[in-house]
């Protein structure tokens, strides 16, 4: 069985759907390549992965069209219509690509349906490319996989897609995420100067996200004295700047930090170095940053909302992303509630050896071989 990968992601700098398609790739190389044999499809050549097969389409347009990848796509399934580069099946890791009737079997992999239920946080470009092409994208796939049991029904009831037709492969956490020692924990804490207790989210500044939610139950917690800050770690979105106006309006500046943008291997570090972590988004495919912080020894908090439930089960504590009081309930009950927290952390970290690469990849490899086997039965 010989698989493509659509690996152009790997060219950028790598957020949700480039990590997942690095560490997708990075399992399968390590598990029988010999009788599955994979292809990484690109328009460049790059240095990751030297031992795979490569499949280089170069992009015509790379070097006149910013983001010209999206054109990318479209030339490359103009070649898979007329051949199929000798590959069996093709595994595009994003939602919206390709779209057409191509010659090898298709599996595409949706991580949700953001772009319809908050078009707020897109840009226009990416809602025509959406609106015009996605739903085409799920009838002419051969096998759509799904982050979550909740993305699978928002494909169902949203958009007709028979139930047999998705399966559900959860995804994994880097091992990177893990309990640090107090030296490695004290480096990050220097670093971005947070030499007190605090409170972490982590994340995209937008609407989605519902960080409002979290500043009003922060305030009420300041209004009774607590010596916890809050941090909000992530670059700035769409429509944040009700963030910083509520902020004002609080009086909250010097109890709130942003520390923008976080590199990614400074990560580990913050969730080590934080007393909590709350997590208040509205919608997830997923949600790595709750099971990021269970890895890391860090008692959560997140919304009971999409996927969030199903992906942190009973190692976190829930709540009503639009009730800031619950959510401010829920927070002093960590705080000051030591057993309540200990208990928390050992079953996050429990919770998170569900949530691994190598079994992401084993179940992706099993759909593999289910679609490959219908394309020999037909």
């Amino acid at each position: 069985m010989k698989v493509g990968i659509l690996a152009d992601r790997l060219n950028r700098p790598r957020t949700g759907i480039g990590n997942y398609t690095y560490n997708l790739i990075k399992e399968l190389d390590s598990i029988d390549p010999i009788q599955n044999e994979i292809f990484l499809i690109n328009y460049e050549l790059n240095d990751l992965f030297p031992n795979l097969n490569k499949i280089i389409v170069p992009n015509p347009l790379k070097n006149i069209i910013e983001k010209s990848f999206y054109i990318w796509h479209l030339y490359l399934q103009s070649k898979l219509k007329k051949t199929n580069f000798g590959i069996d099946i093709i595994h595009s890791p994003e939602n919206a690509t390709p779209f057409l009737k191509i010659k090898p079997k298709k599996i595409i992999t949706v991580h949700d349906i953001t772009p319809f239920l908050f078009p707020g946080s897109f840009s226009s470009l990416t809602l025509f490319r959406y609106r015009l092409l996605f739903r085409r994208t799920l009838k002419t796939a051969d096998k759509i996989i799904s982050d979550s049991y909740n993305t699978k029904r928002d494909l169902i009831n949203y958009f007709n897609v028979p139930d047999e037709k998705i399966s559900v492969v959860h995804l994994g956490i880097d091992e990177k995420f893990r309990v640090l020692d107090v030296n490695t924990v004290d480096r990050i804490r220097e670093k971005y100067s947070l030499n007190y207790p605090f409170i972490l989210y982590v994340g995209t500044l937008e609407p989605r996200k519902n960080i409002p939610t979290l500043i009003k139950a922060f305030c009420e917690i300041k209004n009774k004295n607590s010596i916890h800050k809050l941090v909000i770690a992530g670059k700035k979105g769409w429509k944040y700047k009700d963030i910083f106006n509520m902020i004002d309006e609080l009086h909250l500046r010097d109890e709130i930090i942003f520390t923008d943008y976080v590199p990614y291997e400074d990560l580990p570090g913050l969730y080590n170095a934080a007393d909590l972590f709350v997590y208040p988004s509205l919608y997830e495919g997923f949600g790595f940053p709750p099971l990021e912080a269970m890895a890391c020894g860090c008692p959560v908090i997140t919304s009971n909302s999409s996927s969030l439930p199903e992906v942190v089960g009973d190692a976190g504590l829930m709540f009503d992303p639009y009730n800031y009081l619950e959510l401010k309930l829920k927070i002093c009950d960590i705080l000051t509630n030591s057993h309540l927290r200990d208990d928390l952390v050992k079953k996050g970290l429990k919770r998170v050896a569900d949530f691994s690469w190598n079994k992401c990849s084993r179940e992706t490899i099993k759909i593999y071989q289910e679609v490959y086997c219908q394309k020999n039965i037909i």
